[in-house]
């Protein structure tokens, strides 16, 4: 881990906007060191091994995935009436004072790397976040998956928000008014995020993301927990793939007949969609140099940060199959590694949207057409599966709802993103379809995952439009449009029922989903969203 006692020369492109701003007086500070520097500062502080393709390789300690139960946002009177309190913990003014306190208190016997960043590529909506890394590698890492101003721009950067991240910090819940020693607490208010207790990096990603989508609704724009990519020679021929971790966003945005736009974090505005970020946060686990060369090739370059992924010792070659740590090995690499990815990393209004799920249950046909408001209820369901290691506690295969396919990170009420939605939809006439990555033939249990290549041929069909004018087959259990697509190898899994060998095993199954499907739209006031759009073993 990082070594508190390493002299780091200072470099001061920020002077007009030093840490004492913020009242943090650190024992050294690093301002914006180049993506070398960092990894060199990184390797000397013992944070990481270099693979033989120059990735820094590090290890995330016991957390290796977020802590979503320890985040918390500060009811401030300001902003309160605006918080969806049912999806955050809250943490008083006082707490948070106090954590602040006792945290910068910490960093001053510490060395700091400050990367000024900006987060959103639609120029006149972007936020400009500043990260306070205790650990070199965050600060690498952040500096890949969201964008440095060149010279510059870094003359006339100032930080809008802020993110102070201290692993070594260990926070107390009775004197922090948190729920444990690990905490990731956000105050709009002061505009800052503080993150103590976890060496997991995603933690500086997720809040970046947090903080625009609290502030993208009062703009107009949706902002997405979504993949998103255009026609080659085509911006405007754009789609978006929502989705949680491990449903495939990264995977099947990242193709080669297409322009990469963005693997994870979007908005939709007016005029069109636009990634936050620049760089991209792959998974790892038995990424294949076959199935999906653009990521694999990636995350065998020069400064890619690899978490948890194992390396043998001797030749510093990677094996993307172990998953001996956790199964959420991960990759953190600028957008640039993508030999197809878009230099604006902007779109035009999507025609196509593509909501991904991962259906451990192995009854959700692969691909089905969405009205716009059956599109609406789909999107607050946020119906899909954890994988295993994407969160803390994680072991095995979950199914699970997450609203707005990011409940995690929002802010507001799921209603106010469903509501921009489903208005995007229906003014732009895109082309919603629900895609089930999950499991065929069976239950995570007894089937087996979807096949890439079959999803991606459902994929380059729908995306060409070779899906229109097909005779559709209403599916018996989500009552969805399910196209009769009669080419390659994706046709044998359409009918869900069909894939498997015991028919009395699937209706198990898919009686499971249903009910928790209704009891899920009724815990979130939803049955009048879903009255008419499904049948769900006969609920119309």
């Amino acid at each position: 881990m990082a070594d508190a006692a390493m002299t780091v020369p200072t470099q001061s492109t920020s002077a007009a906007h030093p840490l004492s701003d913020i009242g943090l007086y650190p024992k050294a500070v690093r301002y914006n060191a180049s993506v070398a520097a960092l990894l060199q500062t990184a390797l000397a502080a013992g944070e990481g091994q270099l693979s033989a393709e120059g990735g820094l390789v590090v290890r995330t300690g016991a957390f290796t995935g977020r802590s979503p139960k320890d985040k918390h946002v500060v009811d401030h009177p300001s902003y309160s009436a605006e918080i969806w309190w049912q999806g955050n913990n809250a943490m008083t003014p006082n707490a948070f004072r106090q954590l602040k306190e006792d945290l910068f208190a910490y960093l001053e016997d510490r060395t700091v790397e400050v990367q000024d960043l900006v987060c959103g590529a639609e120029e006149d909506q972007a936020v400009n976040i500043r990260l306070v890394a205790e650990y070199h590698w965050h600060a690498l890492f952040l500096r890949h998956l969201l964008t440095a101003p060149d010279e510059g721009g870094l003359t006339q950067y100032r930080p809008e928000f802020t993110i102070v991240n201290a692993p070594g910090f260990l926070a107390d819940p009775t004197r922090h008014g948190c729920r444990s020693k690990t905490v990731i607490a956000v105050d709009f208010e002061e505009k800052l995020v503080l993150i103590a207790g976890t060496e997991y990096a995603g933690e500086n990603k997720k809040s970046a993301f947090t903080i625009l989508n609290h502030l993208y609704p009062k703009r107009g724009i949706l902002p997405m927990h979504c993949s998103a990519n255009h026609a080659k020679g085509n911006p405007e021929d754009s789609a978006i793939f929502f989705g949680l971790s491990g449903t495939g966003k990264t995977t099947l945005s990242s193709d080669s007949e297409r322009i990469l736009i963005g693997d994870d974090e979007h908005g939709w505005s007016d005029d069109g969609i636009f990634n936050f970020e620049g760089g991209c946060y792959a998974k790892t686990i038995h990424l294949s140099a076959s199935a999906e060369p653009e990521i694999w090739q990636a995350t065998h370059q020069f400064s890619t940060v690899l978490e948890n992924v194992s390396m043998d010792p001797d030749s510093r070659r990677l094996d993307l199959d172990d998953g001996a740590l956790t199964e959420n090995t991960r990759a953190a690499y600028p957008l640039s590694f993508i030999p197809n990815a878009s230099l604006t990393r902007r779109g035009g209004t999507p025609r196509h949207v593509m909501l991904l799920t991962c259906d451990a249950f192995g009854v959700t046909p692969p691909i089905a057409r969405v009205t716009p408001k059956q599109a609406r209820a789909l999107f607050l369901l946020g119906f899909t599966s954890k994988v295993a290691g994407t969160e803390r506690g994680v072991n095995t295969v979950v199914p699970t709802f997450s609203t707005c396919f990011g409940a995690p990170f929002l802010t507001r009420d799921p209603k106010i993103y469903a509501d921009l939605f489903e208005a995007r939809l229906q003014e732009s006439g895109a082309q919603c379809w629900l895609v089930n990555t999950g499991w065929t033939g069976g239950d995570f249990e007894t089937g087996h995952r979807m096949p890439i290549a079959a999803t991606r041929e459902l994929l380059v069909a729908a995306l060409s439009d070779g899906l229109e004018g097909v005779s559709d087959r209403p599916d018996p259990l989500w009552g969805l449009a399910v196209p009769a697509f009669t080419g390659g190898e994706a046709a044998q899994f359409l009918d869900p029922q069909a894939t498997w060998s015991d028919p009395t095993a699937f209706e198990v199954s898919a009686e499971r989903l249903c009910a928790l499907v209704l009891d899920e739209a009724e815990r979130l006031g939803l049955m009048d969203e879903m009255g008419g759009l499904f049948y769900l073993g006969g609920a119309e």
